[in-house]
């Protein structure tokens, strides 16, 4: 079982990034965290390196349910959705398989939910 999603797209970068932020919404997500990791690898280590965001994106109903059902599942929250820019111009986008990270943890009454923010996430991805 693969731990992601992802799709390559032939848009530029901040039209991604944008696209992406709206179809979250779409889902219910909002965008809790926005890391810069090419910003952030320059500042701290001087390196230069692509354009490469990690989106944490959050649906408040089903974080609630996971939250009630395991009181530690934040440790694994938000969902991270990363859109990177590679060498030939292409964007790719990748939402983590929630359903995958679940399967970490004893608890049955998580995978209903991680099966909805599944669909949710992959729609997302599938969208663009």
């Amino acid at each position: 079982m693969t731990y992601h999603f992802s799709k390559t797209v032939a848009l530029p970068y901040d039209e991604v990034i944008t696209k992406v932020t709206e179809a979250l919404k779409q889902e219910g997500f909002g965008v809790l965290t926005e890391i810069d990791v090419q910003a952030t690898l320059k500042k701290k280590l001087n390196l230069d390196f692509k354009k490469y965001k990690i989106l944490g994106a959050c649906n408040p109903t089903l974080a609630h349910e996971a939250l009630k059902a395991e009181d530690k599942i934040g440790t694994m929250l938000p969902c991270n959705v990363v859109v990177q820019e590679h060498a030939d111009g292409k964007v790719e986008i990748s939402a983590v398989d929630p359903v995958a990270s679940m399967m970490a943890v004893e608890n049955p009454q998580l995978a209903g939910i991680a099966t909805q923010v599944r669909a949710k996430l992959k729609g997302v991805v599938e969208s663009l």
